[in-house]
């Protein structure tokens, strides 16, 4: 028996979608135990999208809500929870002295480098139960199924889930 004929399973096509949900949910969850443990008890997954969405530069309410697909209450609702957190500052506008931006602070360059050695961590554990050859391919399968369908923003994943 071939290693692809014993992965064949009779699942429903259902359980695919919450498969992938429950593996992007376990790592999540997972990762911020971690970041808890790191003095950033109070991070959600939102605020890890929100950070990446600021960029280098940082960016207006506005187009925080266009990268992250939310409405502008809602993105200021986020930048507000940011601020508070020590994440992020409102900043002046670099070429616009009249407007602001949303920057991320040391605190909140710091919680990003913390998850992605956190992803690294948890991707080496998945290594260690699956073997590397059968992550790689999983990686590399996830990556041709998303290709198919032209490019697919991840940032705007929170304002999707609504």
């Amino acid at each position: 028996m071939s290693e692809d004929d014993a992965l064949v399973s009779d699942r429903s096509g259902f359980e695919l979608p919450l498969l992938l949900l429950g593996g992007f949910r376990s790592l999540i969850d997972e990762l911020h135990v971690r970041l808890a443990r790191q003095g950033h008890e109070q991070a959600r997954p939102i605020h890890g999208f929100a950070l990446q969405a600021l960029g280098q530069e940082g960016v207006t309410i506005s187009e925080l809500g266009r990268r992250l697909g939310v409405s502008k209450q809602a993105a200021a609702k986020t930048a507000a929870n940011l601020e508070r957190l020590g994440y992020a500052s409102r900043v002046r506008h670099p070429k616009d002295g009249r407007a602001w931006v949303l920057a991320a602070t040391a605190r909140g360059i710091e919680m990003l480098t913390l998850s992605a050695a956190a992803f690294e961590e948890l991707r080496q554990l998945w290594i260690d139960e699956l073997g590397e050859r059968r992550v790689n391919a999983l990686e590399n399968d996830l990556e041709t199924m998303l290709g198919r369908h032209g490019p697919q923003p991840i940032a705007d994943t929170p304002g999707w889930l609504n």
